[in-house]
């Protein structure tokens, strides 16, 4: 019930200035009028909504999962830009006026007050390169620090632009209710931005972690260990990951988030698998013992605690084995008896981690480049070795958990949606978000 009372929850909160604009505004214009007038004030709200949809409110991303979360997000984002872009455009033809929209009559549409016309001008032009940049974060290179800077700040420039241009360029806004109704919200969204960056850092002061080792796993894979310095630790489940920063201050925007690959019943002690990838990841090895480092977390619901199917698949691909690692490591110290199997692909033999420890009973290794001898399976992760390794009773009762590249996921869920595994026993965690 609390996935579908988030999306009533979201749907009341994006519509409710439209309706009550509705129930305040003057008599009916033209339709086109209308219709801008309407995207422009769903494109606010949704822009509001979307600070609470950034992933960081643990009430939201783990109930209904991560990817769910984040996707919501994106697509939301893209739908509200739509929306912005045609606002404007809408309103061509329409006769201007130089007296302010409140006007007895209420009869205007716009003001030819430039400085009221600008923040909504200077908003649409931000708030499509804010989505465009996004979008291209990886093809344009720039470092993940900056792009969350850049992405904070600019969508709390946007609202701010985008409550002034509303309350004093537009039509409805400009009703005392309607005012106070874009306050309030513009207040909680920037509130929220609030407590991601000054809050959650300031409390995170008191919970310190320092780093007991730094071990490397594979050529360009490291597990980095983190014990809790004067507190209990991490109440976590296994699956679930941190935002981790290592070295610097709470305030900084040196935090990335890593998949927890340690059981939370080994102890209070935290465990990242991490792989050599920006510019953070490549020092991993220059991080000193007893470095502190701050966590927050947990995040994500890509967890098999209190499920009640007779087995587990997990299905890992590269570094996408970490939470799936900690999943396995929990079954296997709390002697849960439901069965497992592991499907492990990389491609190259050196890139495997934990061998050892994974073993090879039920578990199937996967290289796309296999050495000469090589008595695993070759190729990648697709539907003929899914056949290979489940029989049909498994893909209709198990719970299958993946994590790794986009297109392996998307290969792996869409052969056991077709081989009629029930959706809501795929649970897949991806970490390429705009």
């Amino acid at each position: 019930m609390k996935p579908l009372f988030l999306i009533v929850a979201y749907l009341v909160a994006v519509t409710l200035p439209l309706i009550l604009s509705a129930l305040v505004g003057g008599p009916p214009r033209e339709f086109h009028q209308e219709l801008a007038s309407g995207l422009g004030i769903l494109a606010f709200s949704m822009i509001l909504v979307e600070f609470i949809l950034s992933g960081r409110f643990k009430a939201i991303s783990n109930d209904v999962g991560m990817d769910v979360t984040m996707r919501f997000h994106q697509i939301m984002a893209r739908t509200l830009l739509v929306f912005a872009v045609l606002h404007p455009l809408l309103y061509q033809g329409t006769p201007t006026a130089g007296e302010r929209p409140w006007d007895p009559t209420r009869q205007l549409t716009l003001t030819t007050d430039f400085s009221d016309l600008s923040t909504g001008i200077a908003a649409w032009l931000l708030l499509t390169g804010l989505v465009v940049m996004a979008i291209g974060r990886t093809q344009l290179g720039y470092r993940y620090e900056i792009w969350r800077l850049l992405h904070g700040v600019g969508a709390l420039l946007i609202a701010l632009l985008l409550l002034h241009h509303t309350v004093y360029a537009g039509r409805y806004g400009s009703q005392p209710v309607m005012t106070w109704v874009w306050l309030a919200m513009t207040g909680v969204a920037v509130g929220s931005l609030l407590m991601v960056y000054l809050v959650v850092p300031w409390l995170q002061k008191a919970r310190p972690w320092r780093v007991s080792s730094v071990v490397r796993l594979t050529p360009k894979q490291w597990e980095v260990t983190v014990t809790p310095d004067g507190h209990h630790g991490l109440d976590y489940k296994a699956g679930q990951f941190a935002w981790l920063n290592v070295g610097h201050s709470t305030f900084s925007m040196k935090e990335n988030p890593f998949s927890i690959s340690s059981a939370p019943a080994a102890g209070p002690e935290v465990s990242f698998m991490i792989k050599e990838l920006g510019d953070f990841t490549r020092t991993i090895g220059e991080i000193e013992p007893e470095t502190v480092a701050y966590l927050d977390g947990p995040y994500g619901n890509l967890t098999v605690d209190g499920r009640d199917e007779p087995g587990v698949a997990l299905i890992a691909g590269g570094v996408g084995l970490a939470p799936l690692l900690g999943i396995l490591r929990q079954m296997r110290l709390t002697g849960d008896s439901r069965k497992v199997k592991v499907i492990y692909g990389n491609r190259i033999v050196e890139q495997i981690a934990y061998r050892e420890e994974l073993g090879e009973e039920d578990v199937v290794y996967v290289l796309s480049e296999p050495p000469e001898g090589w008595q695993g399976e070759t190729g990648f992760i697709n539907a003929a070795l899914m056949d290979r390794v489940f029989s049909e009773e498994e893909f209709s009762e198990w719970a299958f958990v993946m994590c790794g590249p986009a297109i392996m996921m998307d290969i792996v869920e869409d052969h056991l949606i077709k081989r009629g595994t029930p959706s809501h026993r795929i649970l897949a965690e991806r970490f390429s978000y705009d």
